[in-house]
């Protein structure tokens, strides 16, 4: 057996195929679970012992920087230390950097960290006031605008092409993308969707910088290929410069992030692009236990995807998932709070246990929940932890104790330090208290496992700023509280997916059969973080003793065991019975055929009466709830049917239900809330 069949140890069959399919293009198809990351190391690994590449002709290229990372530290494990593993980001800023001064010349620009000081001095220029959450809304819509290839000349009619719903009237968000743009270059400063564009820009303009880097890097692969958008394809295809040496991996069971830009079409149609391609698919789960597979299975089975991958559980029995209904969303999140205690109670590990949602306002709940227990918990996409003050203040304080070099044993002087910034023998009760004590306690945990293997003060230290620069912190104890969408690609023993209704999964804005099969997805992707226990739930009503008309996601209709759901109405439905029943004028009683006069109940010539003050207090409740909510008001309810509401003030939910723009599910959501304005008013 040679040196590189070494690397061929301990793959299945699947995997030792995309190992010695050396040469692109290839396509690996791979599930959830199924390992893909140890198939392409290792597929780099063998390409680089067998000499079909060198190490520093390899380009590998993923989404983050953790993942980055990751794919570092493993090629380095296998013998290819060379190979640079890098984001599009980093790896387009590192050639822009370089080529800048020989080609464009002066300083190289600066880079925006965010985009929102910037926008905002471009409301301001235009006089418009938009608060923090309107102006997060703005740039992820110049964000998707820049990533597509649309300059804000285009915008207007790009919007309603792709059917967006931008966070204001789509003519201002042109106006704001156009000066934001100005305002950037005017200061000579990119943001990274630029760096893509310019990097493209210069490898076209100036064959020499092209020749130099397609010399460089003549071998590629592309993870989470299912996430790439049009910008970042074109940078791989001008730096391919129709090669064809490319490897691309990814799930199109896991495409979540079309709203950005991403589009799974470059993934599911590399073979019409690449006839000759080699089409490798992964379905082994290593991850998951039989039960929780086959439940992942039949719900993407349910969806419309041809190109779904039918995962084969390889572990071995486990329980079978729970389906939890509770009255209201308090006992939903004390119920989740008493099943972790029990599975703490039986020694799952607080760090393996996550709680995920669909929005990051439902978190507030299970926060208070877990804290009444008594139970740590870590909330996911808030403060990076190297970020943290304590985080922060203890790595300056280790750095300078490992140039003195006092040899102490390493651990033992990791927790004095520690303990002067706060780290003591037992945790506090909760809250900061709770979560800056368990920072110091990972950091502390880590010093110990080094410590087994050898390591000393100054390796400690390197390792720390070596995972700083990769963001990959240290396991920290507590549940981790996520959205779905930033639990994609971690794992947990235990997960609970909680607020699974009609209305929240999918979302009550996801609107045509592509929106609501990417919610699919994202009920999939939650189910596959779990690798034994799996706990779904929802709640019947918001609030005790409120009305109990949520239903249970339609996507786990016919999988909870449970009684028939009652039936939806459906939109052709609910179409069908507007034209059937016709609606006058409760001023004139003249039939109304517009909709604006009919969602309002009167013609637009009749005069309105109504309570100025009520409709400011609906805008204002609207407004907060949009902001908790990350999402433009008009997604609560419209100014028409706001109006309509202030017009009719309804005191009963029968009377709020007969105003069109408010139907089940949004009676449910926000009843209450309006009308107890309606009432005060």
């Amino acid at each position: 057996m040679s040196d590189a069949d070494d690397v061929l140890i301990g793959l299945d069959p699947e995997q030792r195929a995309v190992a010695e399919a050396v040469r692109g293009p290839v396509c690996v198809l791979a599930g959830a679970g199924t390992g893909k990351t140890r198939a392409i190391t290792h597929r780099i690994a063998y390409a680089v012992r067998s000499g079909v590449a060198d190490a520093q002709s390899i380009l590998a290229v993923t989404f983050t920087t953790r993942a980055a990372g990751e794919l570092r530290q493993r090629l380095r494990a296998l013998g290819a230390p060379g190979v640079q593993a890098r984001t599009f980001h980093a790896a387009a800023l590192r050639q822009l950097t370089y080529f800048w001064p020989r080609v464009i010349g002066g300083s190289a620009p600066s880079i925006i960290e965010s985009k929102l000081p910037i926008l905002g001095e471009a409301c301001r220029r235009l006089r418009l006031t938009p608060d923090r959450s309107e102006l997060r809304d703005l740039a992820a819509e110049v964000e998707w605008a820049k990533v597509m290839q649309i300059g804000p000349e285009d915008y207007l009619a790009s919007a309603g092409k792709h059917h967006r719903t931008p966070p204001l009237p789509a003519e201002r968000v042109s106006r704001v993308y156009e000066a934001y743009e100005q305002i950037r270059r005017e200061r000579h400063l990119v943001d990274f969707e630029t760096i893509l564009e310019l990097t493209a820009a210069v490898m076209t303009e100036h064959q020499e910088v092209a020749a130099q880097i397609r010399q460089q890097y003549r071998y590629f692969v592309v993870d989470e290929y299912q996430d790439v958008n049009p910008l970042q394809k074109l940078l791989l295809d001008t730096w391919l410069g129709g090669r064809d040496d490319v490897c691309v991996v990814g799930d199109p069971n896991q495409t979540i992030y079309s709203f950005t830009g991403a589009s799974p079409r470059y993934l599911t149609g590399f073979g019409v692009e690449h006839p000759d391609a080699a089409v490798i698919k992964l379905v082994r789960d290593y991850r998951s236990t039989p039960q929780v597979v086959d439940l992942a299975n039949l719900v993407i089975a349910k969806g419309r995807s041809p190109h779904r991958l039918e995962l084969v559980a390889q572990r071995p029995d486990g329980p079978k998932p729970v389906f939890d209904e509770y009255d209201d969303e308090p006992a939903e999140a004390a119920g989740v709070a008493r099943a972790i205690r029990k599975l703490l109670d039986k020694g799952v590990p607080s760090r393996e246990i996550a709680v995920l949602f669909r929005v990051n306002s439902q978190s507030e709940s299970y926060e208070e929940a877990l804290s009444k227990a008594e139970i740590p918990y870590i909330l996911r996409g808030a403060e990076r932890f190297f970020e943290r003050p304590e985080v922060r203040q203890a790595v300056v304080l280790l750095r300078g104790a490992a140039r003195a070099a006092t040899g102490e044993p390493m651990a033992s002087e990791v927790h004095v330090i520690l303990g002067g910034v706060g780290l003591t023998p037992s945790p506090p009760g909760g809250g900061k208290a709770r979560e800056k004590w368990e920072s110091l306690k990972a950091l502390a945990d880590l010093a110990e496992d080094m410590a087994a293997n050898g390591a000393d003060l100054p390796a400690y230290v390197a390792e720390l700023e070596r995972r700083a620069a990769e963001q990959h912190a240290p396991p920290v104890e507590g549940v981790t509280l996520a959205s779905l969408h930033a639990a994609k690609g971690l794992e947990w023993d235990a997960v609970f997916l909680v607020g699974v209704t009609d209305g929240m999964l999918p979302i009550i804005y996801a609107e045509g059969p592509e929106q609501i099969e990417e919610e699919r997805r994202l009920l999939y992707v939650g189910i596959t973080r779990a690798r034994e226990h799996l706990s779904i739930s929802w709640a019947l009503a918001r609030a005790p003793g409120g009305r109990k008309g949520r239903r249970q996601s339609r996507f786990l209709d016919g999988l909870t065991g449970r009684g028939s759901a009652p039936p939806r109405l459906t939109p052709s439905g609910r179409e069908r019975r507007q034209v059937a029943t016709p609606v006058s004028c409760r001023v004139c009683a003249k039939t109304l055929v517009n909709a604006t006069e009919q969602k309002l109940g009167r013609c637009s010539a009749c005069p309105a009466d109504y309570d100025e003050g009520l409709l400011e207090s609906l805008k204002s409740w609207r407004t907060a709830t949009a902001k908790e909510a990350k999402v433009p008001p008009y997604v609560i309810f419209t100014d028409v049917t706001l109006q309509a509401i202030a017009e009719r003030a309804p005191t009963t939910e029968q009377e709020l239900l007969s105003i069109a723009g408010v139907g089940k599910v949004k009676l449910d959501r926000y009843g209450e809330a309006v009308l107890t304005l309606c009432r005060a008013a």
